[in-house]
């Protein structure tokens, strides 16, 4: 029996309903069976199956009583009379709750996503469009993400660059990777040496906190320190007010659509527009990776658990990442029922770090 159908070592993926009761011991055995051969063959399993190619410790005729007994209970199905069983939607909520070990990526993944995660642009867009289709590739599925609000920013840095006697080039940059860049005419002369002066006594007073904290009022105290023009003074807070004022719906990126057409379970031309459809509304998806905004980690949910009945042969996972500290955005995973759900929650763990750790210009985590 694979290491695979052990007991998890750490905490569950939150789900979309209360768990299982406990199944005893034969039948966690063979429903983990069930489970692990048919996500890597796609095919019903049956007994033969089962006591060919895996060391149950119990004769072909329990093992056919066994499935028997799952299949009633509503944790298998058999898609024919003849056919072996697949897992049913409760067959795989058990699977990820109680039985799914997590899978550990090797270091040469986990640096090509960091990689591709710091080779991306530093806008907020681009940033969170890549990490979808990158995930998109690893994972051979469709992946999906939102944007942090702009609102959520926090004051990194600002140069007061002196490019002429009356004018000042100004340049923010934000947690979130962002810069935006104005050049400012003023009446008064500035010199480098004053503009100097200011820009690092700006940053030792307002770095880490958020842009939606600094008023015109701070920005005038502060600058009594060290005199800037009050032109300058309102740009700046003008400049802030760019990014504190957007507080509309966060964008949603998704790629890999194509992937679909590897899938067996899409091979139904009707279920492949019917995933297209979704993808294009980008509602049901958008809600999903909001919702997952109040979870402390990855979150699975299966089947017929997911709010659009078109849905119900996929799964969909999706894992928060943070900005300040705080859940601020999401990236996602779907695809058939019959994924690998523990390496889909590896790899979208790793893009998360990845992403908190670009938003806060600190190491990534190992």
């Amino acid at each position: 029996m694979s290491a695979k159908h052990a007991k998890q070592q750490r905490p569950a993926p939150e789900t979309a309903r209360a768990k299982e009761p406990e199944l005893d011991r034969r039948k966690t055995s063979i429903l983990g069976t069930v489970v692990y051969e048919y996500i890597a063959t796609g095919e019903p399993v049956g007994s033969a199956t089962l006591t060919q190619k895996y060391n149950l410790g119990i004769s072909p005729a329990t093992v056919r009583s066994e499935l028997a007994s799952l299949d009633e209970e509503g944790y298998l199905e058999q898609p024919h009379t003849s056919a072996g069983r697949v897992p049913s939607d409760r067959g795989y909520r058990y699977y990820v709750d109680r039985l799914m070990l997590p899978e550990t990526l090797t270091p040469e993944e986990r640096e090509r996503i960091r990689g591709e995660v710091r080779r991306a642009t530093h806008q907020l867009d681009a940033v969170v469009d890549h990490a979808s289709h990158v995930l998109s590739n690893l994972t051979r599925s469709i992946a999906f993400a939102i944007t942090p609000r702009l609102g959520s920013q926090v004051f990194r840095h600002i140069e007061l660059i002196h490019v002429g006697a009356h004018a000042t080039h100004l340049v923010l940059v934000t947690n979130l990777g962002l810069a935006a860049q104005v050049t400012v005419e003023t009446a008064h002369e500035a010199n480098a040496e004053h503009l100097l002066r200011a820009t690092h006594n700006l940053n030792a007073r307002l770095e880490g906190k958020a842009l939606s904290e600094i008023t015109l009022d701070k920005l005038r105290a502060i600058a009594r320190e060290t005199p800037l023009p009050e032109e300058l003074v309102t740009a700046v807070a003008d400049l802030l007010a760019e990014h504190t004022g957007v507080e509309g719906e966060r964008r949603l990126f998704a790629g890999g659509a194509h992937n679909l057409l590897d899938q067996q379970e899409f091979r139904d031309l009707r279920k492949l527009r019917a995933i297209l459809d979704l993808l294009e509304e980008q509602q049901t998806l958008y809600a999903l990776l909001h919702g997952s905004l109040n979870s402390a980690g990855p979150t699975v949910a299966i089947g017929h658990e997911l709010p659009n009945a078109d849905m119900s042969e996929c799964s969909v996972v999706t894992v928060p990442y943070k900005v300040a500290n705080k859940n601020a955005g999401a990236v996602g995973i779907l695809g058939p029922r019959r994924m690998q759900y523990a390496r889909l929650i590896a790899l979208l763990d790793c893009m998360a770090e990845s992403l908190n750790a670009l938003f806060v210009g600190e190491p990534e985590l190992e």
